[in-house]
């Protein structure tokens, strides 16, 4: 019997991941101007996955996305992306998207750990300005 809902993973990134706001962030930068295939949103999702499954590599995240392709539908992931694909837009889509999401993030995680241990180190985290920090963040 094959199970025809969604995945853990897709029901964490619909709950963690407020898809109208990271739009927002992407459409302010024109992420998806002119892309045919592999949009800001695959992009976003294959690197989270790559995060909580501890992914080394391009390499090893493609090959663990093409072992999982029968279930890539059932976690929001449209198809298996190619090293090549990855590595292009990591290295030229606008890192501000994913820095403005990240800071959308933190703001909406304050309040909810502000009587929490971790509360206190996120009320006093600094921030390096991005440019310099992660000018063009890459997994490789």
């Amino acid at each position: 019997m094959m199970n025809s809902g969604k995945t853990v993973f897709a029901q964490r990134m619909e709950i963690a991941v407020p898809q109208k706001e990271f739009q927002k962030c992407v459409q302010r930068y024109r992420g998806d101007y002119k892309v045919q295939k592999y949009s800001c949103r695959d992009q976003f999702l294959a690197m989270a996955f790559a995060q909580l499954t501890y992914r080394e590599s391009l390499r090893d995240i493609e090959t663990c996305l093409g072992v999982q392709s029968k279930k890539l539908y059932h976690m929001g992931i449209r198809s298996v992306p190619a090293r090549s694909t990855m590595a292009y837009a990591n290295e030229t889509r606008d890192w501000r998207i994913y820095a403005d999401f990240a800071n959308y993030l933190i703001h909406m995680a304050r309040p909810l750990y502000a009587n929490d241990e971790i509360g206190v180190a996120l009320k006093d985290m600094v921030f390096i300005p991005a440019r310099h920090s992660m000018e063009h963040p890459r997994m490789r």
